[in-house]
């Protein structure tokens, strides 16, 4: 690991200046569970690193009428047990605690969670791999190598690593919205707008500044939250990342039609996927295990399955059918 400068400023105010003035390059650390691996890796080699983890303005849960707030330091672990969200939002729970090891959850924080970085093998491998991420113009190894975890959906000619969190995908499903702070002042940035695919530059993989920094996360509140869930299949049932997710938050009425449907990917995506014409065939229908299956046909319809990976197609299409279940049998607990 290079040396680097580090910077434990005492607000956020304090904290945007340390950014106005840092050299390119610049990281905040948070719970330090991704970038420290990444610097031990020699893929981030920041000459500074701005220490935000014990700022108690970034540490809050806030419970409101219309919004549940996070503080973009609030521990996973934090989050995923607070009863409101536990009991009324179970998609935005089973997504934190799915995510991760006790030991890791009780350390990283909900806002740096989300920037989290591709667990491709090529993009973490070192120099013997060409990565495009890591190293522009190299090309990508994963193209025409071992694809099995990598993306179904949105992947470029330059770039089809898999965007590898839960927690993002939950929050898509609840049209969340993230508050950044900058120089400039602070703006509000819908996450489905936050994360963008690889296109021509691979390296650019959300839409923020290098100096802005995230300071909550907002979801509104819906009555959809309560039949909702986060299902996640993975190799093993601990500590793995999805080989396909699904976050489905559903409303029914009383004729037992669906009235609102929420349907986010994850884990097939280079960036976190809304699957938008699931949703609205879905509307309308019965969630009955034909209409399900349906519903996951229309969300991979537009897959591009690559050498190994194209057995996440029929995984994928089944891990919806399963959670519109899981969701539809929530609506009226």
């Amino acid at each position: 690991m290079r040396s680097f400068t580090y910077m434990a400023p005492d607000s956020v105010a304090a904290a945007v200046d340390v950014l106005r003035a840092a050299a390119p390059g610049t990281k905040i650390l948070a719970g330090g569970t991704t970038l420290y691996d990444l610097m031990k890796l020699g893929i981030e080699t920041p000459p500074a690193v701005i220490d935000v983890h014990g700022l108690s303005e970034l540490d809050c849960i806030v419970v409101g009428p219309d919004e549940l707030s996070f503080g973009a330091g609030a521990r996973m672990a934090d989050v995923a047990d607070h009863p409101v969200v536990r009991a009324g939002y179970p998609a935005l729970s089973e997504s934190l605690w799915r995510a991760a090891s006790q030991q890791l959850r009780n350390m990283a924080t909900v806002g740096g969670n989300l920037l989290q970085r591709t667990r491709c093998a090529y993009f973490r491998g070192g120099q013997e791999f060409p990565c495009n991420k890591r190293d522009p113009g190299s090309g990508c190894a994963a193209i025409d190598g071992h694809d099995r975890g990598h993306a179904l959906l949105g992947g470029s000619d330059t770039c089809i690593a898999t965007y590898p969190g839960d927690w993002a995908i939950a929050l898509l499903a609840f049209d969340a919205h993230v508050d950044v702070v900058g120089p400039g002042g602070e703006r509000t940035v819908p996450l489905a707008a936050l994360h963008v695919e690889p296109g021509a530059d691979p390296t650019r993989e959300h839409t923020l500044a290098p100096d802005e920094l995230i300071v909550r996360i907002r979801v509104p509140a819906t009555p959809a939250g309560r039949g909702s869930t986060y299902l996640k299949i993975r190799d093993r049932e601990s500590y793995a990342f999805a080989l396909a997710s699904a976050a489905v938050a559903l409303s029914v009425d009383e004729h037992g039609v669906v009235g609102e449907c929420r349907i986010a990917l994850g884990g097939v995506a280079t960036r976190p996927w809304r699957a938008t014409e699931a949703e609205q065939w879905l509307v309308g229908q019965r969630p009955t295990p034909d209409a399900a299956r349906h519903a996951g046909e229309i969300a991979f319809a537009g897959a591009r399955p690559g050498h190994y990976n194209g057995f996440r197609v029929e995984l994928g299409i089944r891990t919806v059918a399963d959670a519109v279940r899981i969701a539809g049998e929530r609506v009226n607990r």
